[in-house]
């Protein structure tokens, strides 16, 4: 029935549909269920008038008219008959009284018992039956409320079964007991919903056999059946679980990757509609038992009348056993009968041997007591006497405790040394006993070696007299220590049992600073301990022997585990050394997870493959990921280097591209290091195998840059320089890989003298995996075949070399282009990639830089006024393209013929820059990048001095404001000798534009130099600016000179500030206030407000304040009251500021002249004391007495 069309409350059902679902629940019930279902119960719900039935769960007879009528009569207790109701007329008729809460009761409990009425679950099924505007609680029913009585809805995650039933409880309103109630039954619902699909899903997956694979399995019954995908993930499952309980941690953490689809930690996950199996063991163990028998089941009735039932009901034919079954419980039988036959005999056997063992000890002990002078010697074991390998800790030591004849069936440590004899003579002919306790020897000794024996005394004592006497020699063997040392160990098997067991006592007792000395100890015994427990337990006590080790206890266990790495084997590493390193990957102190980091870099070359590509690898992209401490990320970072240096999975490579821009973008500056002296350089010398270098490392670090410069929020320069930098620890394994892919390659074998490499001709590698000569093999083998390279590309040309076709043609071209993108005036980037193409042109050589490399540029960079677009200022010469060609290409080498090509590059751009009135940015650029380095300020003088000289007046502009750019790196002499003559030459030039260019210059002078003499040349030049007529009306002059003021007055020297700009300020800002132009003035205005802020931070002394200092912004102040009243209201701040320090100044002087008095009875006190200090000669304990009050 749908959900959708249930009416519970109309009974007028059907009869054939009454028929069919008794029916149905019929089916849905097995035997055992109706067995079970006699259960009495009374029910008697409000309002019902009918006496109290009986719920029973058997069969019901069909209904009329959609009531199920009685069906079966129960007797209770021998009394009368009473009808017993079907439940189905139970759940309509509380449906019908609204008496939901007690349905859904019921409804549930019949769930639990498996037997679902399809009445109520089609009705709390269906959500329509809830949906009602307003609830009225049942119990309002009397009250007027109809039986469709709305219900009110709680708060839940469905729309089914929601209901907020528990409010109309006896109890009262209790919200949270009802939502608790309705979300358990909405869990149970969701429960059975899921149990229903993993069903559907295991009767499907079961059929899930490829149709192939199915023909071929009927064809050919020998072939096995394929596996199903749900066996599969059944035995997986399996498989771990046993992994996990026989600590193979490491191969279930392997399993588990490789089966990524599978939670297995919940067997629900697999899918099966089946309970759990027994574990793996418990399979095998089972897999040879019989299977179990199959039960008869019978249905039994308890309290019930046979009357009730029919006729044949209780004759049941007994269950014949299968026959097969029967004859397989027949061979169980007969073969546990076969072992038990087994046995006995063996029982027997040991039984006689015991009585003749025993036999014979009482015969040497009369023998010893007969003849107390005999020697007492051990007998070798019979060759024909069979026996098997004596325990490791049983036969192997020479005892030296004691043992009576009388207590050995009584005392605890007697009991155990005779069965310990008794063990070691099954190999033995036979054992001589002494009387004494130290004497007492039960090992079995070896062949051939020499038999040790006593002199005995010549005395007729008793044993037991003997024994009584030698018992006050005070012997401890009963604690662990004394059972050590009674037994003194024979071989080194028992060595090695004997120090796995003392180890563990003795580390915890030696000193932190001296418990490296145990590490060979250590080491020695979990190489060659038999037991893995004990080799666990002591590669744990390695990796926690000291608490915080320092770099020289690391290195002395890393020492020690590459040792035992190469002893035992990749296998034995896997098992037993890595799962130490991952149970200290989180350890609290950074030394012991410094030392994990360092352990996974040293072992990677003992590991087996698999491993270091996987779970290695993973361990450590984790610490790096995750790690706080630098020095423990610079570690991952260099053991990372070295797994890239032993990993053969091509599938690994963007792995480890990840890992290296996660390298490089960490904060640390010491893991950027790592990353460029250890990690990249292994990573592209593996790129470079597998043929990536060329074809997907360096494009893609390209191609990142592009997008950078690309980006909407502007350049993201540490980014730029991370990739930029990686790009340029590439160069030198780029330019092995033309060594090495070259036509010439074949032909470079060591012969006869070969030129050594100079000194310059590469630049400093930063590590030596960065150094060429390393790359390729050796430095005779890089000289040979630097020897062809420069012969190839002067003489034979470039043909058939794609790796060398591939740079010229697709690495540079790139390059030029992007260089051409960046902003020029961003130092740090010109920088970046001025050392890249330095890097570049000197790692190939000066052939290539000559003949591939500069004419790429010169092609782009064509000096001429058609090249710059002076409206739009996009020329190529504007661009970040010419500092870097001229400070990255052009002074990679310090020929003559070198530098006289970079003087005339500069002097040709700066004239075109200059007549096409373009922005002198990349001018700029390249003075500030090239006067960095001292070695350059005589070229760039000369480039001045070009300029100086020119013909046009707007390359002597450029040339005047270039020598602020240079000033500040040069040495006072050639500011001397050079910059200033050449200012003063330019200072009285015929065009005023020229003159005014130069002030900046004079200005950064003032600010840089201390020379008197030369100050005061550039001091009479500025004040002849100032103070010469011809100059009175030149606005652009007096904007430069205050703007030159305000920037170098705080850094010149005070008496230039206090003597020349301030006054020169005051006399210009009067001036101001009388400019008619109102442009000019509050150019003017503007410009003395900023110099007046930067020079209100300075230290100016009373009188200049008083005099110039306040005058000046005052007359400023009256400019901006009519020009800018924003800026008046800070002058008046300001203002306000200066005259409280004036007026505080005053009262400090007056209080100054009181203090003078004070001061001088402080000195007098003062000398006084230090004095008195100075007198004592007496001890420290003296001088304390010196402060303590007269008594």
């Amino acid at each position: 029935m749908a959900a959708g069309n249930v009416n519970p409350f109309n009974l007028s059902d059907s009869e054939e549909e009454a028929e069919h679902r008794q029916d149905g629940a019929d089916t849905e019930r097995s035997p055992s269920d109706e067995a079970q279902g006699h259960s009495l119960g009374p029910f008697s719900p409000p309002g019902y008038s009918e006496p109290a039935v009986l719920l029973s769960s058997n069969r019901t007879s069909p209904s009329v008219d959609g009531i199920p009528s009685a069906a079966a009569v129960v007797g209770i207790g021998g009394g009368g008959a009473e009808t017993r109701v079907s439940l189905d007329a139970i759940a309509a008729q509380l449906l019908r009284d609204q008496y939901i809460l007690t349905a859904l009761e019921l409804h549930t409990e019949l769930l639990e018992a498996g037997r679902e009425l399809p009445r109520l679950r089609d009705y709390f099924s269906n959500p329509g039956n809830f949906e009602r505007q307003s609830g009225t609680p049942p119990a309002c029913k009397e009250q007027g409320v109809g039986p469709g009585g709305p219900l009110n809805r709680a708060g839940s995650i469905s729309t089914l079964d929601s209901l907020d039933f528990a409010r109309y409880s006896d109890d009262g309103n209790r919200e949270s007991d009802e939502r608790v109630a309705v979300l358990e039954f909405e869990l149970r619902k969701a429960k059975e919903t899921i149990q229903a699909l993993r069903a559907n899903l295991t009767q499907a997956a079961e059929c899930e056999i490829p149709s192939q694979e199915r023909k071929n399995y009927k064809s050919s019954p020998e072939i096995q059946e394929p596996i199903r995908p749900l066996e599969k993930r059944a035995l997986n499952f399996l498989v771990n679980e046993y992994l996990l309980k026989n600590e193979y941690k490491l191969t279930s953490i392997t399993f588990s990757d490789e089966n990524d689809d599978q939670d297995f930690e919940l067997w629900d996950d697999v899918g099966l509609n089946i309970p759990k199996p027994p574990d793996l063991l418990q399979l095998y163990r089972n897999c040879g038992n019989s299977l179990p028998l199959q039960r008869d089941t019978v249905d039994v009735g308890v309290n019930v009348d046979p009357n009730d039932f029919p006729g044949d009901y209780f004759t049941q034919e007994p269950v014949q056993p299968n026959e097969a079954i029967q004859q397989q419980q027949q061979e169980v039988v007969q073969e546990l009968e076969y072992q038990i036959s087994l046995l006995n005999c063996e029982k027997q056997s040991l039984a006689e041997q015991i009585k003749k063992l025993q036999s014979d000890i009482q015969a040497l002990q009369r023998n010893v007591s007969s003849e107390p002078t005999s020697a007492v010697k051990l007998t070798q074991p019979k060759e024909d006497t069979p026996c098997g390998k004596p325990p490791l800790d049983n036969g192997q030591y020479l005892d030296i405790r004691g043992v009576t004849e009388t207590d050995s069936s009584s005392d605890a440590n007697t009991t155990k040394t005779s069965s310990t004899t008794t063990a070691t003579t099954d190999c033995t002919e036979s054992t001589t006993t002494a009387t004494q306790p130290h004497s007492k020897l039960k090992s079995q000794s070896q062949q051939g070696k020499t038999s040790v024996q006593f002199d005995q005394p010549n005395r007729k004592l008793s044993p037991a007299f003997h024994q009584a006497l030698l018992s006050f020699c005070r012997m401890s063997a009963d604690s662990r220590l004394g059972s050590e040392v009674s037994r003194i160990a024979d071989s080194e098997q028992s060595v090695m049992l004997m120090l796995g067991r003392c180890l563990p006592h003795i580390v915890p007792n030696v000193l932190l600073a001296k418990r490296e000395e145990l590490i060979p100890l250590i080491l020695c015994t979990a190489c060659l301990h038999p037991e893995p427990k004990e080799r666990d337990q002591l590669l744990h006590i390695l990796f926690n022997l000291i608490k915080r080790p320092d770099d020289e206890q690391r290195q002395m266990i890393l020492t020690g585990c590459v040792a035992f790495a190469r002893h035992v084997g990749p296998t034995r590493v896997e098992a037993e050394l890595l799962p130490q390193c991952w149970e200290q990957i989180n350890h609290k102190y950074p030394e012991r997870r410094l030392l994990v980091a360092e352990a996974c870099g040293a072992l990677a070359p003992y590991l087996p493959k698999e491993i270091r590509s996987s779970l290695v690898l993973s361990m450590l992209q984790q610490m790096l990921a995750e790690d706080k401490a630098d020095m423990v990320r610079e570690a991952v970072v260099k053991s990372l280097g070295i797994i890239m240096g032993y990993i053969d999975d091509p599938d690994k490579y963007s792995q480890g591209f990840e890992l290296m821009l996660l390298s490089l973008g960490d904060p640390s500056e010491r893991v950027v290091s790592a990353t460029h002296q250890v990690f990249i350089p292994a990573f592209a010398a593996w790129c470079t195998e597998l043929g990536n270098l060329q074809s997907q490392l360096i494009p893609s670090l390209l191609t990142r840059i592009e997008k950078l410069l690309k980006g909407e929020y502007g350049l993201d320069e540490h980014k730029l320089h991370m990739y930029l930098s990686a790009l340029q620890s590439l160069i030198p394994s780029l330019f092995a890989v033309l060594l090495q892919n070259a036509p010439f390659t074949s032909r470079a074998k060591l012969q006869g003298d070969v030129p050594p490499i100079e000194v310059t001709r590469f630049p400093r590698p930063a590590s030596p995996l960065q150094d060429v000569a390393t790359i390729v093999g050796s430095r005779e083998q890089l000289a040979v075949l630097l020897q062809l390279y420069d012969h190839q590309l002067q003489h034979e040309g470039t043909t058939g070399w794609d790796s060398l076709l591939w740079v010229v043609n697709q690495f540079l071209p790139q390059l030029i282009e992007i260089v051409g993108r960046i902003n020029v005036t961003s130092s740090t980037c010109v920088h970046e990639f001025s050392r890249f193409f330095w890097r570049l042109c000197r790692t190939f050589g000066k052939i290539f830089t000559n003949t591939k490399v500069k004419p790429q540029f010169q092609e782009i960079l064509r000096l001429s006024e058609e090249n710059v677009d002076a409206s739009a200022g996009n020329g190529i010469l504007t661009k970040a393209t010419v500092p870097i060609y001229a400070t990255g290409v052009l002074t990679c080498y310090n020929q003559e013929e070198d530098r006289k090509l970079l003087v005339g590059f500069l002097e040709d751009v700066m004239t075109t820059l200059s007549l096409s009135h373009a922005p002198l940015d990349s001018l700029k650029a390249s003075f500030v990048e090239l006067g960095a380095n001292p070695a350059y300020h005589e070229l760039l003088l000369t480039v001045l001095w070009y300029g100086v000289v020119h013909t046009s007046a707007l390359v002597r502009c450029t040339a005047a404001r270039m020598f602020e750019l240079l000033v500040k790196g040069v040495n006072e002499t050639l500011v001397a000798q050079r910059v200033v003559p050449a200012l003063i030459t330019l200072s009285s030039d015929p065009e005023i534009s020229v003159r005014i260019s130069t002030i900046p210059a004079f200005g950064t002078i003032m600010e840089t130099v201390t020379q008197k003499e030369l100050l005061e040349r550039v001091k009479m030049q500025l004040a002849s600016f100032l103070e010469d007529p011809q100059y009175q009306d030149q606005h652009s002059l007096h904007m430069e000179i205050i703007k030159t003021f305000g920037r170098v007055g705080p850094n010149a020297e005070p008496r230039f500030r206090d003597e020349f700009v301030l006054p020169h300020l005051h006399k210009l800002a009067l001036c101001n206030n009388q400019q008619t132009v109102e442009s000019k003035r509050i150019d003017i205005a503007t410009q003395l407000f900023e110099a007046y802020s930067a020079l209100s931070c300075c230290f100016i002394s009373e009188e200049l304040m008083v005099n110039h200092f306040l005058p000046g912004l005052r007359c400023l102040r009256t400019d901006m009251e009519q020009l800018s009243p924003e800026h008046e209201v800070i002058l008046s701040s300001m203002i306000k500021e200066c005259e409280i320090k004036v007026e505080n100044k005053g009262i400090g002087e007056a209080q100054g002249s009181i203090s003078i008095a004070a001061s001088l009875v402080g000195e007098d006190a003062k000398t006084k004391f230090l004095s008195k200090m100075g007198q004592l000669t007496t001890s420290g304990a003296m001088l304390a007495n010196v402060f303590q009050r007269k008594k």
